[in-house]
């Protein structure tokens, strides 16, 4: 569809000004490369071309149809293409949901048409798509840009039109532009799909104004962030967000804090300005990404360096401390009325020889990360030569180097010689500080992204049945647990709690207070009162049996003065915690894009006017908890104390947010959820107030989709399986996790030559962590690794592991299995590749393919044994299982 060798251009015209005129000049900009068809029932000719009256018509296969014609035609024009075999369609014509119930009814009538017959379509109501490096503009845009590596794909048309319009004029060349339109079929999953493979493709950079399929982009998204850097600008940064929200979680977790969180999850980078999209884009795929924020500014003009280090420490980074080395070679070589330090003035009069100096030392010195050259035009030597001496000195360097090359005809010749080279060149210090602390951050979020989690002794699967036959009878009758069964839910999952139960009588609430021991606190227990505290439904501090009748009547009467009818399930008495060093909340809710989301942060009373707090996305492991942890203010005081209150074991929390984290996994019925005060108490911490919002909607939705409230898939634990070898050795099958890095490093390490070449088409012994994680850290939706793990005393050991890998559209998927020399013939192998084609069925795949070297006999009888059929390839045997 997006190379297409024969395009028909439905609604084309000669008519000056219209769509259809507009649409067919632009695509007749490829004929060289592609058969244009015009087709247009009232018209023989359209400049010069046969004119078809109809798709039907035309004697040879149609790769893509753009359509320019009026709304009310479009869909039986659709239908006619789906039956004519058309592989892609482009609706640029305009007219459906944007308009009301009538055009939305046309769309529907597309999207029922497209789903029958599986055609491809862009739109409707879009400006089309455009690819330079292949010739093809099937948009009706005047601008038509360079070839270049930067796709670009926008949500709004006229938007997109407009920043392709200044980036055309800037000379910004493009891989693609895509107006995705209404996004009836294809979206930004689909776009990143087909972008992350595009050879043309270097970097990818999003208008966004709402998510669509939000699992859709995040699978893809995550799929491709880690080779080619994906930047996205995001529309509605202040839209209100959880207006009816029912926790202090709802009311915190806004839409755009939502979309910040899930975009870090991914690997996407979210820019504030429509210039940084292609500032961005233009130097993060590159291999020299800072690994600190500390940067170094060599210039020959004060006042440029003072603003750069203004914006160095407005956007978070810091000035580099330069290195007694440095210091003394910068002493020895300039004059004495140097700046003396970062920035480095080497001042107005400064020559190519002193700007090498500055710039080698900066690059060679330790404590610099990254590098910013400043240039003012008033110095002995000219723009272009100094930006050469930079230029060859940069084809060795290690570093970010950026320029700013101040002025505009007497440098733009020498801001030329920069982008030739790929180096990055601004006007201004400001705009590069922007761009280097975006690089810096997107290396650092992707660096934290796939650090190795550790192990933490969390139950996977803990006991939960009983507490799906309450929710179910729940549900149908109310909104809110109640205490008692927020209770059974922390236990469940091992979160600890202050100890507590409920009272339905004052004798009760005496006998429970006696059991647990004084002071406690009394709290009513009403689903239709779930602000406690705001209505004088919390007594804290009760001592006595007295005390505590007395309270009891207190707040009976109180909670019957706030809503005469409310439900009141009784008094929940709980042991008080005499000291408190930290108050924290641990929540979740439901957004209307991603689905659950967990905050976390500073908790109490004020937590909705203090507002410290961070947003993750479910599934978390130990190392996302602690990146949630510490994107918080009080992270610092945990950390490392407060004043003369202790840090806290952040092991301890990460664990607790683990087991949360599994929890809302397992329970789409959950709508919000608080823990709040979630209070860390000499070293110790555990819930004081809970509570738990049901969604009456789940439980239709989960009849017909595997966890529909998450957008990144959880560890598959129904998968796990314990299973023994022909010699009688028990082994675990289950699919692998991230935290099995360090045993898949030593499974690969110790392959022998033959079977690493048989498994790798080379031999590979050692890999970094970067290629580790790729095996590791899985997104399960597209893609299932199971490793086969037995046990030497109380160390885990791989022995096996089989992968299947998806194509996009998930109608094919390649796999591979190897096993460790020690166990080859157990009969591992073929377990491993069966419970792939399990998989492989389950989602509906089409057919599974394996490439084999002609040597690897072994192989080859495995798949034989399975079914395989075997088709030989010059070196490469290719191995295919049809399941459809």
């Amino acid at each position: 569809m997006l190379n297409p060798k024969v395009v028909a251009a439905i609604g084309a015209t000669e008519t000056q000004g219209s769509v259809g005129q507009s649409m067919m000049s632009n695509l007749l900009l490829g004929k060289e490369r592609r058969k244009i068809h015009p087709v247009n029932k009232n018209r023989e000719t359209v400049m010069g071309l046969t004119c078809y009256p109809s798709v039907s018509k035309i004697p040879e296969h149609v790769d893509l149809a753009v359509i320019a014609t009026p709304s009310k035609t479009v869909p039986g024009i659709v239908e006619e293409c789906a039956k004519a075999g058309v592989d892609g369609i482009v609706i640029i014509s305009a007219g459906f949901k944007e308009i009301g119930a009538e055009g939305a009814k046309l769309e529907s009538d597309i999207r029922a048409i497209q789903a029958e017959h599986g055609i491809r379509i862009l739109g409707p109501n879009c400006v089309g798509v455009t690819r330079p490096p292949v010739s093809l503009n099937a948009t009706f845009l005047r601008d038509n840009p360079e070839p270049g590596q930067i796709a670009f794909v926008s949500q709004s048309g006229a938007l997109g039109s407009a920043i392709l319009n200044w980036a055309v004029s800037t000379r910004i060349g493009f891989s693609m532009f895509a107006s995705l339109g209404s996004t009836l079929d294809i979206d930004y999953g689909d776009m990143i799909d087909y972008l992350g493979e595009d050879p043309h493709t270097r970097s990818i950079i999003l208008y966004m104004e709402g998510v669509g399929n939000a699992r859709k982009f995040m699978s893809a998204a995550r799929g491709f962030a880690r080779t080619k850097p994906i930047i996205v600008i995001k529309a509605g940064k202040h839209a209100a967000g959880a207006k009816a929200a029912s926790s202090h979680t709802g009311a915190l977790a806004g839409d755009f804090a939502v979309y910040d969180a899930a975009f870090k999850r991914a690997g996407v980078v979210m820019v504030d300005e429509i210039g940084d999209l292609f500032n961005c884009a233009s130097v993060l795929d590159s291999r020299f990404l800072p690994a600190g924020p500390n940067l170094a500014i060599v210039t020959n003009a004060g006042g440029p360096a003072v603003l750069a280090a203004d914006s160095i420490v407005t956007h978070g980074g810091e000035l580099a401390k330069l290195s007694d080395q440095t210091m003394q070679t910068m002493n020895g070589a300039l004059p004495p009325y140097w700046s003396h330090g970062n920035p480095i003035d080497i001042l107005g009069d400064a020559d190519v020889t002193k700007y090498e100096l500055a710039v080698k030392s900066c690059i060679m010195d330790p404590n610099v990360d990254g590098l910013l050259v400043i240039y003012t035009p008033q110095g002995v030597a000219a723009p272009t030569q100094i930006a050469e001496a930079i230029t060859k000195i940069a084809a060795d360097r290690r570093k970010p180097m950026l320029t700013v090359w101040m002025g505009e005809d007497s440098v733009r010749e020498a801001r030329e010689i920069f982008r030739k080279s790929n180096i990055p060149t601004y006007s201004t210090p400001e705009e590069a500080i922007k761009t280097y602390m975006y690089m810096y951050r997107y290396h650092r979020n992707l660096d934290l992204l796939y650090q190795t989690p550790e192990d933490l002794s969390v139950d996977a699967s803990p006991p939960k049945s009983h507490l799906k036959v309450m929710i179910k009878k729940a549900v149908h009758s109310r909104l809110a647990l109640t205490q008692s069964e927020v209770d059974r839910f922390l236990d469940a999952y091992n979160i600890p709690r202050a100890k507590g139960s409920l009272a339905k009588t004052s004798d009760h609430a005496v006998m429970i207070a006696s059991g647990i021991g004084f002071p406690v606190v009394m709290k009513i227990a009403s689903q239709d009162l779930l602000h406690k505290t705001d209505i004088g439904g919390v007594v804290v501090g009760v001592n006595s049996p007295q005390a505590v009748r007395d309270t009891y009547a207190k707040i009976m009467e109180r909670a019957h003065t706030a809503k005469a009818d409310a439900r009141i399930d009784g008094i929940y008495v709980q042991k008080m915690a005499t000291s408190i060093d930290y108050e924290l909340i641990l929540g979740s809710k439901k957004d209307v894009d991603f689905g659950s989301v967990i905050l976390f942060g500073m908790g109490g009373i004020g937590v909705e006017l203090l507002r410290d707090v961070a947003i993750g996305l479910p599934p978390l492991n130990q190392v996302l908890a602690r990146r949630v942890i510490e994107e918080t203010k009080i992270y610092q005081a945990l950390s490392k104390g407060l004043r003369n209150k202790p840090p806290i074991d952040l092991r301890d929390l990460e664990q607790i947010m683990v087991r949360f984290s599994n929890m809302i996994v397992d329970f789409p019925e959950i709508a919000e959820m608080d823990m709040n005060p979630l209070i860390v108490s000499n070293g110790k911490i555990e819930v004081l107030d809970a509570r738990i919002i049901l969604d009456p909607k789940a439980e239709t939705a989960e009849r017909t989709e595997l966890h529909p409230h998450l957008v990144i898939m959880p560890y598959p634990t129904k998968y796990v399986t314990p299973w023994r070898m022909k010699d009688g050795t028990d082994v675990i099958l289950r699919p692998i996790k991230p935290e099995d890095e360090p045993i898949e490093s030593e499974f690969i390490k110790g392959l022998s030559t033959e079977t690493s070449r048989y498994r790798f088409f080379q031999i590979i012994k050692d890999l970094p962590h970067e290629s580790l994680v790729r095996f590791c850290n899985i997104d399960y939706d597209r893609e299932m690794a199971f490793i086969a793990e037995t046990r030497d005393e109380d160390r885990r050991i791989e022995i096996g592991v089989s992968r299947l890998i998806l194509e996009p559209n998930k109608k094919r998927g390649e796999f591979a299995v190897v096993v460790a020399d020690k166990y080859q013939g157990s009969g591992l192998g073929v377990k491993l590749a069966d419970l792939l084609i399990d998989v492989a069925k389950e989602k509906g795949v089409e057919s599974i393919f394996g490439i084999i070297l002609n040597d690897n006999l072994k192989m080859i009888r495995l798949a034989e044994k399975l079914g395989f059929t075997i088709k030989r390839e010059h070196e490469n045997v290719i191995a295919e299982l049809k399941l459809k």
